[in-house]
């Protein structure tokens, strides 16, 4: 399910900065380590093992002080309640904000309502918390606010209201939509949806013809089934655990809730190496990225819930089912959703270094739904997609360079956009400087026309199809048989144990002045090293060294991953294929090199 070149965000191992946090002792380049250099750089590694703990240490006490506090908000800027969805007729833990302030400027200094459209930002549900479009003030909420736009943002609470399904949640979105419209007559709201949000913006946007205005899609999967060997072997995970009946008894252990730590997992067993990466970026460099380690943990460890009814209907209908762009998704007894009926311009964020969500399922829904070039045309649509050639998949809605180019570009582009002829265009970002922070004319946005057919990524139906039905048979016979025993026996109790002794939690507790008492004396001698403390020069030869050590780790990690992808979709391949296909074949596709289309998605700007 749906942590970069990771899941885990732009936290690959990186060469200190030349200047660095604290001051450093030079050292002669390109000479054998002297005696003298040995017992600096022991010196050194001594005191950032110790504040190395002393930051996994602050991690664990921000962990437990938020999740005293209720888990609140983690959005770097000010806003107001507009609407609370928990006490609707049908409730849902969701909530409707307007952004009031951006550092000491009031939304009214900066805002220009008569002359730009209302942006509203959706967050995932993934496991998360809402704020990753807005931790910081490089991102798609400020860079909104910097452009003018009057600011809403979407919001959810820790835990969900009993029952709430997926079609309480899209019926609340629809009039938080509505809210907005109100607030801004003749002024469609723009829909910026992140990553499985994006889905919901789709759903939206066929719903909701007339409330809204152009809809951003970021890092957001559509097209479930689509993708190739090497690029999101995360697609064949239902094969090997049965399907949607392994939620559902998690779920029902839950106590009716489902614990996005099992999802957060995911995201780290799938690139490995991004977690030593990580720790091995914190470790070398710990005076410049503790406080940036800090801030993004402090989201990353904070696990929300979703109820029993609404990870079934996500997993049943998207992940195993990829209902979306069939069409086939039934929102509630009334109401199927159809992309086909979305009207509203459209403008998809992908990358090529994003494995949660690549172009594949980002893109590959729209040759699903049109069927040509001239369909697409005929229904008046308008689909521009853009792509970053290397930005991982939570770079793309945290990474402040691609905020204040990429979405800075997008906003200030939708007029453009909407002035388009139907059809389908890629849009390119000239930027010769390659400067984040060019403005026009520095940089220049075009829009080329494109072809449905160059979005034609390969995919497997057959394959997915009958997993599909494995997964149906697994949860009829896991709901008829024994979920109602396993709800019998989970309650509150044992719910809350289940979460407090899950690994991504007590991985974190653990290290804890309040759980290990003999953690609490590395805080003082940690403060008095960062005072005295006398880095080395980034080009210190055991530095060096040291670097390279752990560059070398995380291939080995990563070869192994490779290796094991490898064999999930040989496996896969042969498990599944269709009845009278030689597995042998199929294996073959499945190994087959890593190919990526660049026709759809060429990795210039």
């Amino acid at each position: 399910m749906a942590a970069t070149g990771s899941a885990l965000g732009a936290r690959t191992v990186r060469t200190p900065p030349a200047v660095s946090a604290v001051p450093a002792r030079t050292a002669p380049v390109g000479r054998v380590p002297s005696a003298a250099d040995t017992l600096d750089y022991a010196r050194d590694v001594c005191e950032r093992w110790v504040l190395f703990w002393d930051t996994l240490r602050q991690r664990a006490d921000d962990m437990i002080e938020h999740e005293r506090a209720g888990k609140p908000l983690l959005l770097d800027f000010d806003y107001e309640t507009l609407l609370d969805a928990r006490p609707f007729d049908r409730p849902v833990n969701y909530a409707l904000l307007r952004i009031t302030r951006i550092g000491d400027s009031r939304c009214e200094e900066c805002v220009d309502a008569a002359n730009r459209p209302p942006v509203i930002v959706l967050d995932p549900r993934a496991g998360h918390g809402p704020g990753i479009g807005g931790f910081k003030r490089d991102s798609e909420i400020g860079m909104a606010m910097r452009e003018g736009h009057p600011v809403y943002f979407v919001t959810f609470f820790p835990e969900p209201c009993a029952g709430q399904t997926l079609a309480d949640v899209l019926h609340a979105l629809r009039r938080f939509v509505e809210h907005v419209a109100a607030r801004h007559p003749g002024k469609p709201p723009v829909l910026y949806g992140n990553c499985q949000a994006g889905w919901a913006v789709a759903l939206l946007a066929a719903d909701c013809q007339g409330l809204s205005g152009p809809a951003v899609l970021n890092g957001s999967p559509l097209s479930y089934w689509a993708g190739e060997p090497g690029i999101n072997p995360m697609r064949t995970a239902a094969g090997f655990t049965g399907g949607a009946w392994l939620v559902h008894w998690l779920a029902d252990l839950g106590d009716g809730r489902f614990d996005g730590a099992w999802l957060v997992a995911n995201f780290e067993n799938l690139k490995p190496e991004a977690v030593w990466d990580k720790y091995a970026g914190l470790f070398t460099d710990v005076d410049a990225e503790r406080d940036r380690f800090l801030q993004f943990e402090r989201w990353w460890s904070g696990f929300y819930l979703l109820s029993r009814e609404e990870i079934l209907a996500i997993v049943e209908n998207l992940f195993i089912g990829d209902r979306v762009e069939q069409g086939t998704f039934r929102v509630c007894e009334c109401c199927y959703a159809d992309l086909r009926q979305v009207r509203n311009p459209l403008v998809i964020f992908a990358s090529w270094g994003d494995n949660i969500t690549p172009p594949h399922q980002a893109l590959g829904w729209i040759a699903a739904v049109y069927r040509n070039t001239a369909e697409l045309k005929a229904a008046g649509q308008r689909i521009v997609y853009l792509t970053n050639p290397h930005v991982g998949h939570l770079g793309i809605f945290v990474s402040a360079q691609v905020a204040r180019l990429e979405h800075r570009a997008i906003l200030e582009s939708l007029k453009q956009v909407e002035e388009l002829e139907p059809g389908l265009y890629e849009m390119r970002i000239d930027n010769p400087s390659g400067d984040a922070d060019a403005r026009r004319p520095s940089y220049s946005v075009h829009f080329e026309p494109r072809e449905v057919s160059d979005l034609k990524f390969s995919r497997a139906p057959d394959e997915f199809r009958q997993v599909r039905a494995w997964s149906e048979f697994h949860e009829t016979l896991y709901r008829e048989c024994f979920s109602p025993w396993v709800r019998a026996l989970a309650n509150p109790w044992s719910s809350e144990l289940m979460q407090r002794l899950h690994p991504m939690r007590t991985s974190r507790y653990g290290l804890s002045a309040r759980f290990l008492p003999w953690m609490a004396w590395l805080e003082p001698w940690a403060r008095e090293l960062r005072q005295q403390r006398t880095a080395l020069a980034p080009e210190h030869p055991w530095l060096s060294a040291e670097r390279a050590a752990m560059r070398q780790v995380s291939e080995v990690i990563r070869t192994w991953r490779v290796a094991r992808d490898t064999l999930q979709e040989r496996s896969f391949a042969a498990l599944f294929a269709p009845t009278g296909t030689p597995a042998s074949a199929t294996a073959a596709k499945a190994a087959a090199p890593v190919r990526r289309t660049r026709r759809a998605a060429p990795r210039t700007r």
